[in-house]
Protein backbone atom coordinates (compact mmCIF):
# COMPACT_ATOMS: atom_id res chain seq x y z
CA UNK A 1 0.00 0.00 0.00
CA UNK A 2 1.17 3.39 -0.79
CA UNK A 3 2.25 5.59 2.03
CA UNK A 4 0.12 9.19 1.28
CA UNK A 5 1.05 10.20 4.31
CA UNK A 6 3.66 12.62 2.74
CA UNK A 7 1.22 14.40 0.34
CA UNK A 8 -1.30 15.59 2.98
CA UNK A 9 1.37 16.73 5.73
CA UNK A 10 0.99 20.71 6.38
CA UNK A 11 3.42 23.06 4.89
CA UNK A 12 5.95 25.00 7.54
CA UNK A 13 4.26 28.59 7.58
CA UNK A 14 7.33 31.28 7.57
CA UNK A 15 7.88 32.90 10.91
CA UNK A 16 8.09 36.56 10.80
CA UNK A 17 7.32 39.62 13.78
CA UNK A 18 5.07 42.81 12.52
CA UNK A 19 6.00 45.73 14.64
CA UNK A 20 2.93 47.96 16.14
CA UNK A 21 2.83 51.54 15.19
CA UNK A 22 0.80 54.04 17.54
CA UNK A 23 -1.52 55.96 15.20
CA UNK A 24 -0.12 59.69 14.94
CA UNK A 25 -3.76 61.17 15.74
CA UNK A 26 -5.27 59.00 18.71
CA UNK A 27 -7.24 61.85 20.02
CA UNK A 28 -8.65 62.56 23.78
CA UNK A 29 -9.11 58.46 25.40
CA UNK A 30 -10.83 59.96 28.47
CA UNK A 31 -12.31 62.98 27.72
CA UNK A 32 -13.34 64.80 31.06
CA UNK A 33 -16.61 65.92 31.65
CA UNK A 34 -18.08 69.46 30.72
CA UNK A 35 -19.45 71.24 33.96
CA UNK A 36 -23.04 71.31 32.58
CA UNK A 37 -22.59 67.04 32.34
CA UNK A 38 -21.08 66.88 35.55
CA UNK A 39 -23.85 68.82 37.04
CA UNK A 40 -26.60 66.72 34.98
CA UNK A 41 -25.11 63.40 36.28
CA UNK A 42 -26.53 64.50 39.75
CA UNK A 43 -29.46 62.76 40.46
CA UNK A 44 -30.60 65.20 43.03
CA UNK A 45 -29.58 68.24 40.59
CA UNK A 46 -32.23 66.58 37.53
CA UNK A 47 -34.72 65.96 41.00
CA UNK A 48 -34.76 69.47 42.29
CA UNK A 49 -35.25 70.96 38.27
CA UNK A 50 -38.50 68.60 37.93
CA UNK A 51 -39.49 69.85 42.17
CA UNK A 52 -38.81 73.63 40.49
CA UNK A 53 -41.53 72.83 37.06
CA UNK A 54 -44.12 71.40 39.54
CA UNK A 55 -43.89 74.32 41.39
CA UNK A 56 -44.25 76.53 39.15
CA UNK A 57 -46.89 74.82 37.20
CA UNK A 58 -48.53 75.39 40.90
CA UNK A 59 -47.96 79.03 41.07
CA UNK A 60 -49.49 79.39 37.60
CA UNK A 61 -52.79 77.14 37.53
CA UNK A 62 -53.40 78.39 40.90
CA UNK A 63 -53.16 81.97 39.43
CA UNK A 64 -55.22 81.65 36.57
CA UNK A 65 -57.63 79.30 38.49
CA UNK A 66 -58.11 82.51 40.98
CA UNK A 67 -59.99 80.60 43.47
CA UNK A 68 -57.95 80.70 46.86
CA UNK A 69 -60.38 79.05 48.82
CA UNK A 70 -60.37 75.83 46.95
CA UNK A 71 -56.47 75.92 45.24
CA UNK A 72 -54.38 78.66 46.73
CA UNK A 73 -51.18 79.63 45.31
CA UNK A 74 -47.72 78.09 46.04
CA UNK A 75 -46.87 81.42 47.65
CA UNK A 76 -49.48 81.84 50.01
CA UNK A 77 -48.64 77.77 50.66
CA UNK A 78 -45.08 78.64 51.64
CA UNK A 79 -46.24 81.55 53.53
CA UNK A 80 -48.99 79.61 55.31
CA UNK A 81 -46.20 77.01 55.84
CA UNK A 82 -43.83 79.55 57.20
CA UNK A 83 -46.20 81.06 59.43
CA UNK A 84 -46.96 77.59 60.92
CA UNK A 85 -43.07 76.87 61.28
CA UNK A 86 -42.64 80.41 63.11
CA UNK A 87 -45.72 79.69 65.85
CA UNK A 88 -43.96 76.09 66.24
CA UNK A 89 -46.85 74.52 65.38
CA UNK A 90 -46.22 72.66 62.45
CA UNK A 91 -42.89 70.91 64.45
CA UNK A 92 -45.13 70.42 66.87
CA UNK A 93 -47.41 68.70 64.97
CA UNK A 94 -44.77 66.83 62.99
CA UNK A 95 -42.87 65.48 66.37
CA UNK A 96 -46.31 63.58 67.35
CA UNK A 97 -46.84 62.11 64.43
CA UNK A 98 -43.18 61.25 63.53
CA UNK A 99 -43.10 59.16 67.31
CA UNK A 100 -45.92 57.34 66.58
CA UNK A 101 -44.96 56.42 63.20
CA UNK A 102 -41.38 55.10 64.63
CA UNK A 103 -43.32 53.15 67.11
CA UNK A 104 -45.71 51.42 64.80
CA UNK A 105 -43.20 51.01 61.93
CA UNK A 106 -40.48 49.23 63.66
CA UNK A 107 -42.65 46.89 65.53
CA UNK A 108 -43.96 45.91 62.22
CA UNK A 109 -40.71 45.28 61.18
CA UNK A 110 -40.06 43.10 63.85
CA UNK A 111 -43.12 41.49 63.65
CA UNK A 112 -42.73 40.57 59.82
CA UNK A 113 -38.76 39.86 59.98
CA UNK A 114 -39.93 36.90 62.78
CA UNK A 115 -42.92 35.50 60.50
CA UNK A 116 -40.47 35.42 57.54
CA UNK A 117 -37.64 33.85 59.26
CA UNK A 118 -40.02 31.08 60.37
CA UNK A 119 -41.45 30.87 56.98
CA UNK A 120 -38.52 30.05 55.38
CA UNK A 121 -37.30 27.59 58.00
CA UNK A 122 -40.42 25.28 58.35
CA UNK A 123 -42.75 24.36 56.12
CA UNK A 124 -45.48 25.23 58.74
CA UNK A 125 -44.32 28.62 58.90
CA UNK A 126 -44.91 28.87 54.52
CA UNK A 127 -48.10 28.08 55.13
CA UNK A 128 -48.75 30.33 58.01
CA UNK A 129 -47.48 33.27 56.36
CA UNK A 130 -49.20 32.78 53.09
CA UNK A 131 -52.62 32.23 54.65
CA UNK A 132 -51.79 35.65 56.86
CA UNK A 133 -50.60 37.21 54.16
CA UNK A 134 -53.95 36.16 51.90
CA UNK A 135 -56.61 37.02 54.65
CA UNK A 136 -54.95 40.42 56.05
CA UNK A 137 -52.90 41.93 52.46
CA UNK A 138 -55.73 43.09 50.80
CA UNK A 139 -57.87 44.56 54.31
CA UNK A 140 -57.31 47.87 54.52
CA UNK A 141 -55.46 49.46 57.48
CA UNK A 142 -57.89 52.38 57.97
CA UNK A 143 -60.32 49.67 57.86
CA UNK A 144 -59.35 48.07 61.04
CA UNK A 145 -59.72 51.91 62.87
CA UNK A 146 -63.18 51.37 64.58
CA UNK A 147 -61.92 48.14 65.87
CA UNK A 148 -58.80 49.70 67.67
CA UNK A 149 -60.59 52.27 68.68
CA UNK A 150 -62.65 49.89 70.63
CA UNK A 151 -59.62 48.07 71.84
CA UNK A 152 -57.07 50.39 72.50
CA UNK A 153 -59.34 53.60 73.14
CA UNK A 154 -59.13 56.98 71.67
CA UNK A 155 -55.00 57.23 71.63
CA UNK A 156 -51.67 56.80 70.52
CA UNK A 157 -51.90 52.75 70.21
CA UNK A 158 -54.76 52.77 67.93
CA UNK A 159 -52.67 54.32 65.60
CA UNK A 160 -50.16 52.14 66.07
CA UNK A 161 -52.07 49.46 65.90
CA UNK A 162 -52.89 50.60 62.56
CA UNK A 163 -49.71 51.32 61.24
CA UNK A 164 -48.55 47.99 62.18
CA UNK A 165 -51.37 46.11 60.44
CA UNK A 166 -50.18 48.68 57.25
CA UNK A 167 -46.34 47.94 57.48
CA UNK A 168 -46.36 44.19 58.34
CA UNK A 169 -47.83 42.39 55.59
CA UNK A 170 -46.13 44.25 52.63
CA UNK A 171 -42.65 44.27 54.40
CA UNK A 172 -43.51 40.33 54.99
CA UNK A 173 -44.49 39.67 51.33
CA UNK A 174 -41.42 41.30 49.89
CA UNK A 175 -38.98 39.53 52.43
CA UNK A 176 -40.42 36.07 51.84
CA UNK A 177 -40.08 36.85 47.82
CA UNK A 178 -36.56 37.84 48.47
CA UNK A 179 -35.43 34.48 50.27
CA UNK A 180 -37.10 32.84 47.68
CA UNK A 181 -35.13 33.86 44.71
CA UNK A 182 -31.86 33.04 46.76
CA UNK A 183 -29.93 30.44 45.22
CA UNK A 184 -29.72 27.17 46.18
CA UNK A 185 -25.86 27.77 45.34
CA UNK A 186 -25.78 30.06 47.92
CA UNK A 187 -27.90 28.07 50.41
CA UNK A 188 -25.54 25.10 50.36
CA UNK A 189 -22.50 27.00 50.81
CA UNK A 190 -23.77 27.68 54.35
CA UNK A 191 -24.81 24.89 54.94
CA UNK A 192 -21.22 23.80 54.46
CA UNK A 193 -20.30 26.22 56.49
CA UNK A 194 -22.82 24.67 59.53
CA UNK A 195 -25.02 27.31 59.32
CA UNK A 196 -28.45 26.29 60.04
CA UNK A 197 -31.93 28.03 61.07
CA UNK A 198 -31.72 31.69 62.08
CA UNK A 199 -28.05 31.69 61.49
CA UNK A 200 -28.78 30.82 57.63
CA UNK A 201 -30.95 33.42 57.48
CA UNK A 202 -28.85 35.98 58.95
CA UNK A 203 -25.60 35.16 57.16
CA UNK A 204 -26.63 34.21 53.99
CA UNK A 205 -30.66 34.96 52.87
CA UNK A 206 -30.50 38.05 54.32
CA UNK A 207 -27.82 39.61 52.22
CA UNK A 208 -28.51 37.77 48.98
CA UNK A 209 -32.42 38.89 49.83
CA UNK A 210 -31.70 42.54 50.76
CA UNK A 211 -32.62 44.11 47.51
CA UNK A 212 -36.12 42.98 47.99
CA UNK A 213 -35.84 43.45 51.75
CA UNK A 214 -34.88 46.99 50.59
CA UNK A 215 -37.97 47.30 48.31
CA UNK A 216 -40.57 45.96 51.07
CA UNK A 217 -39.23 48.82 53.45
CA UNK A 218 -40.04 51.48 51.06
CA UNK A 219 -43.27 50.29 50.14
CA UNK A 220 -44.04 49.69 54.16
CA UNK A 221 -42.82 53.40 54.54
CA UNK A 222 -45.22 54.43 52.53
CA UNK A 223 -47.86 52.74 53.45
CA UNK A 224 -47.18 53.31 57.19
CA UNK A 225 -46.97 57.05 56.16
CA UNK A 226 -50.23 57.50 54.47
CA UNK A 227 -51.85 55.42 56.64
CA UNK A 228 -50.82 57.23 59.78
CA UNK A 229 -51.93 60.78 58.12
CA UNK A 230 -55.11 59.47 57.05
CA UNK A 231 -56.25 58.00 61.02
CA UNK A 232 -55.33 61.39 62.22
CA UNK A 233 -57.44 62.64 60.10
CA UNK A 234 -60.44 60.30 61.37
CA UNK A 235 -59.87 60.94 64.97
CA UNK A 236 -56.06 62.57 65.21
CA UNK A 237 -55.80 63.32 68.98
CA UNK A 238 -53.17 60.96 70.51
CA UNK A 239 -51.63 61.67 73.96
CA UNK A 240 -53.77 64.76 73.78
CA UNK A 241 -52.69 66.53 71.05
CA UNK A 242 -53.15 65.54 67.58
CA UNK A 243 -50.40 65.39 65.06
CA UNK A 244 -49.87 66.83 61.30
CA UNK A 245 -53.44 64.89 60.03
CA UNK A 246 -55.37 66.63 62.41
CA UNK A 247 -53.33 69.96 61.88
CA UNK A 248 -54.48 69.56 58.28
CA UNK A 249 -58.76 68.65 59.13
CA UNK A 250 -58.31 71.66 61.83
CA UNK A 251 -57.26 73.98 59.51
CA UNK A 252 -59.90 72.45 56.64
CA UNK A 253 -62.55 73.47 59.24
CA UNK A 254 -61.64 76.84 59.55
CA UNK A 255 -61.40 76.81 55.79
CA UNK A 256 -57.72 78.44 56.02
CA UNK A 257 -57.07 76.29 52.35
CA UNK A 258 -53.34 77.65 52.35
CA UNK A 259 -52.64 75.82 55.33
CA UNK A 260 -54.04 72.91 54.84
CA UNK A 261 -51.90 73.09 51.61
CA UNK A 262 -48.85 73.56 53.81
CA UNK A 263 -49.52 70.38 55.93
CA UNK A 264 -49.89 68.31 52.81
CA UNK A 265 -46.57 70.06 51.52
CA UNK A 266 -44.47 68.94 55.19
CA UNK A 267 -46.26 65.36 54.54
CA UNK A 268 -44.62 65.32 51.06
CA UNK A 269 -41.59 67.20 52.24
CA UNK A 270 -40.87 64.74 54.45
CA UNK A 271 -41.85 61.62 52.38
CA UNK A 272 -38.99 62.81 50.02
CA UNK A 273 -36.48 63.82 52.61
CA UNK A 274 -36.68 59.89 54.08
CA UNK A 275 -36.40 58.48 50.59
CA UNK A 276 -33.28 60.94 49.38
CA UNK A 277 -31.39 60.48 52.66
CA UNK A 278 -32.33 57.57 54.83
CA UNK A 279 -33.53 55.01 52.17
CA UNK A 280 -30.36 56.55 49.97
CA UNK A 281 -27.87 56.39 52.61
CA UNK A 282 -28.76 52.43 53.40
CA UNK A 283 -28.93 51.75 49.69
CA UNK A 284 -25.40 52.97 49.00
CA UNK A 285 -23.98 51.40 52.01
CA UNK A 286 -25.58 47.50 50.92
CA UNK A 287 -26.99 46.20 47.18
CA UNK A 288 -25.11 49.79 45.39
CA UNK A 289 -21.63 49.15 47.14
CA UNK A 290 -22.19 45.18 46.82
CA UNK A 291 -23.04 45.68 43.07
CA UNK A 292 -26.16 44.29 43.54
CA UNK A 293 -28.14 47.49 42.36
CA UNK A 294 -27.60 50.28 39.38
CA UNK A 295 -26.65 53.67 40.80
Amino acid sequence: MTDLSHRFAPSPRPEFERKVTAPAELGDVAKPLSMVERIVNISAVRRGVILVFIALFWEVYARWLNNPLSFPTFLDTLEALRDGIASGIIPQRLMITLQTLVAGYFIGLVIAAILTSVAVTTRIGTDLLATLTAMFNPLPAIALLPLALLWFGLGRPSLIFVIIHSVLWAVALNMHSGFLAVSDTLRMAGRTFGLRGLRLVIGILIPAAFPAILSGLKIGWAFAWRTLIAAELVFGVSSGQGGLGWYIFENRNTLDTAAVFAGLLTVMTVGLLIEAVIFRFIEARTVRRWGMQRG
